[in-house]
């Protein structure tokens, strides 16, 4: 009999499920991280929630363990690239907290604009504040959205119901979805200057990590007003206090955090301005059993050998070409995620090609893990192959998968192509070093051997002597160690793109300096 370990506390709807499936159901939900990665190893399954932390050295002795099923859409407490070398299947529940979310938003929203909790503070004080606590109306106010995925758009549904003015920033949402909805879209500086009210609901990653700062606060209306319901580092918290302090910010109301819990001598907490929770976003009755019920049910059908689902590092698939196609579903992922941040455009189309001996597989697997790469570091949840579809049709991308007879001189090869909106075409070529390294091969028609993987420097120039000097100069001058160097060209004298490994995260900044480089054209940062 499979076993299950259930290592936080669930609704007993999904430990019911899990019981009826036939298995040995273990509640441990005060387990410490040592115990865990004692035990863990005699167990098939683990049902976890945000308490719980599984990392490398928690699965150092895997045993028996095939599945781990997050209650819950972030997957942050799980050290998935382990869980996948070990061939562990990690799900989550993708939408789980959608509506929760953007429901404690509008709560947010409403709070800072009538002071409810401040009201509601001096009158269990034993306080009559009538007159100090006059707020606004939402009516006729603008609304800036930053991040326009599932819950943002909830967000924006709701906002407009009350007579909002809603502008949203996402540049991969395409402008036909953000036309249907009704809203207006604008730039990041657009909607730091037009808005009374700005929400984020963008992922934390390295493009989105403290988008909102000094600059930004510096743009913005006296008596903006800000909230945060989607990850702390979004909004530079150093930045919010100074704003608040200047008056600039009228209020904010958050969620999340930096650092969490929240330091109780945490600078936020002394103003009156500020409603905070902690991280409650997900925190309602028919969230909690929501997602408890549907990990359990797909734990069930997991360990039971039907369909995979939910599974954010494998596609539904038989278990044998699954094996046979994993590195190839890796190295789709890679370059997904490659043309993405390459493209840096709202896109119409994503075409995913296999040519050669690969071609003769089933590529639905291929394409779905391209697209999972691509969508990944441009929204707020987790993706993985059983929303990526939705999600992209949500933004207006259309999917297509091609069985190719163009391989160029290789075996087998990968391509992504992305059409913007703009009609500019943008693909790049994958293929597998002795059958299992991955490596791009081709992007835009110049052929490379590049290691996707990493932080890599790509860099757009003229064909002309000393690129290579002046770029390694400066970054040898900025204490950044080249790992690979490589670039590519179609014909003498015309544009070429060199493509660099560097061992370290490169700021903004020191990216600028690379473009103020003469004959460079562009360089942009992609993280793999």
């Amino acid at each position: 009999m499979a076993r299950i370990l259930v290592s936080d506390k669930i609704s007993k709807e999904g430990l019911v499920i899990l019981q009826s499936g036939g298995y040995e159901v273990v509640e441990k939900p005060e387990i410490t991280a040592e115990e865990l990665a004692k035990e863990i190893g005699e167990y098939d399954a683990l049902v976890i929630r945000s308490r719980t932390t599984v990392s490398a050295e928690t699965l150092s002795n895997p045993g028996k363990l095939k599945v781990i099923g997050r209650a819950g859409v972030g997957v942050d407490n799980v050290d998935v690239k382990t869980a996948s070398k070990l061939g562990i299947i990690v799900m989550n529940t993708p939408g789980g907290n959608t509506i929760s979310t953007a429901e404690h938003t509008m709560a947010m929203i409403m709070s800072l604009a009538r002071s409810t909790p401040q009201a509601d503070r001096s009158m269990h004080e034993g306080r009559w504040d009538k007159k100090k606590y006059v707020g606004v109306e939402l009516y006729r106010k603008t609304l800036g959205i930053v991040g326009l995925g599932r819950i943002g758009t909830e967000v924006a549904k709701r906002a407009l119901a009350f007579g909002m003015r809603v502008m949203a920033y996402d540049p991969y949402m395409s402008a036909e979805v953000v036309k249907r909805l009704g809203i207006t879209q604008a730039g990041i500086d657009e909607i730091c200057k037009e808005s009374d009210f700005i929400t984020v609901h963008t992922p934390l990653n390295d493009a989105t990590r403290g988008l909102i700062g000094p600059a930004q606060f510096d743009m913005m209306k006296k008596s903006v007003r800000i909230i945060n319901c989607a990850r702390g580092g979004i909004i530079q918290e150093a930045a919010l206090v100074e704003a608040l302090k200047s008056g600039k910010v009228a209020g904010a109301a958050l969620d999340v955090f930096e650092q969490e819990p929240l330091p109780a001598d945490h600078p936020l907490r002394a103003f009156d301005n500020v409603a905070l929770t902690p991280h409650l976003g997900a925190a309602t009755s028919e969230a909690q059993e929501g997602v408890a019920k549907e990990v359990a049910e797909q734990i069930v059908d997991c360990l039971s050998g039907r369909v995979i689902r939910n599974a954010v590092n494998a596609p539904s698939a038989d278990p044998s070409v699954l094996e046979q196609l994993r590195p190839y579903i890796d190295l789709a992922r890679r370059l997904g995620k490659f043309v993405s941040q390459f493209a840096g455009k709202p896109v119409s189309q994503l075409r995913v090609s296999c040519s050669g001996a690969i071609a003769d597989y089933p590529i639905a697997p291929i394409s779905i893990s391209a697209l999972v790469g691509f969508l990944d570091p441009i929204t707020e949840s987790t993706v993985n192959f059983v929303n990526a579809g939705l999600i992209a049709k949500e933004r207006g991308i259309e999917v297509v998968e091609v069985k190719s007879t163009k391989v160029f001189d290789f075996t087998n090869l990968i391509s992504v192509e992305v059409v913007t909106e703009a009609g500019e075409a943008v693909w790049v070529g994958g293929t597998l070093a002795h059958n299992k390294f991955p490596r791009i091969v081709v992007v835009n028609d110049k052929f490379f051997d590049v290691t996707p993987e990493g932080f890599l420097v790509v860099i757009e120039n003229r064909d002309v002597p000393g690129i290579i000097g002046s770029v390694g100069t400066l970054l040898g001058n900025r204490r950044i160690n080249i790992g690979q160097m490589t670039w590519g060209r179609t014909e003498d004298g015309n544009e070429a793109i060199t493509v660099i490994n560097v061992d370290q995260e490169i700021r903004k900044e020191l990216l600028d300096e690379l473009t103020a480089l003469p004959d460079i054209i562009s360089a942009r940062l992609i993280h793999i």
